[in-house]
């Protein structure tokens, strides 16, 4: 074979096995791109504070030195280019009688400003257009990406993203969660009460 064809050949090869190997193989799930930005999220400065503040729509945030555990969320989908504020505003709208902000806010509309910063609305939503889970005590259950809530002391609401990292006994994946402190990297899961296991992956499909 003349030399001068090799580089041809050689180039032709690897495009014919990239095109064989499956996409996923070559490329970040989006489970994975959700937890590399969930983990992101720890590396910001914010305060803990959830008042009720106008915001754009679509689009709007909270200013980015304060959030909730909502935020760590919201802001975490929001890198993979999906709006948790519009998705959930436009489900109320289409549905809202099955969203809980009548019977625990006393809402009788949907709110842009706030239903997406809020954990039950999340569940309701996650619900409706992911899968909901099975509830464990086994942390082999909890898959990267997943998204668990929990019911903290005094009744209070709270959600995370499970990731891919590992408590010290590798016995439980850790959690990005904003419970205060800012978004941190936790060995909470199993903490306090699980109230609902989530895997909303829109886009999965993609892959």
């Amino acid at each position: 074979m003349p030399v001068f064809l090799l580089p041809r050949l050689l180039t032709s090869t690897l495009a014919l096995v990239l095109w064989l190997v499956p996409q996923h193989s070559i490329a970040d799930t989006f489970s994975d791109r959700l937890v590399a930005a969930a983990l992101e999220r720890t590396q910001h400065q914010v305060r803990y504070d959830g008042r009720y503040l106008r915001i754009a729509y679509p689009g709007g945030d909270v200013p980015a030195d304060i959030g909730v555990c909502t935020d760590v969320v919201i802001r975490s989908y929001r890198a993979l280019g999906i709006d948790l504020q519009q998705l959930v505003h436009e489900d109320m709208q289409a549905d809202f009688d099955l969203y809980p902000s009548k019977r625990i806010w006393g809402l009788t509309k949907p709110d842009s400003n706030i239903d997406h910063r809020r954990v039950p609305n999340l569940q309701t939503f996650f619900s409706r257009h992911g899968e909901r889970l099975p509830i464990s005590r086994l942390g082999s259950d909890y898959q990267p990406g997943d998204l668990v809530t929990w019911l903290l002391p005094g009744n209070l609401p709270h959600i995370g993203i499970v990731t891919d990292k590992r408590s010290a006994d590798d016995q439980r994946p850790l959690i990005v969660h904003n419970i205060g402190a800012g978004p941190v990297l936790a060995d909470m899961l199993f903490a306090y009460k699980i109230t609902g296991h989530y895997r909303f992956n829109p886009g999965a499909d993609a892959q």
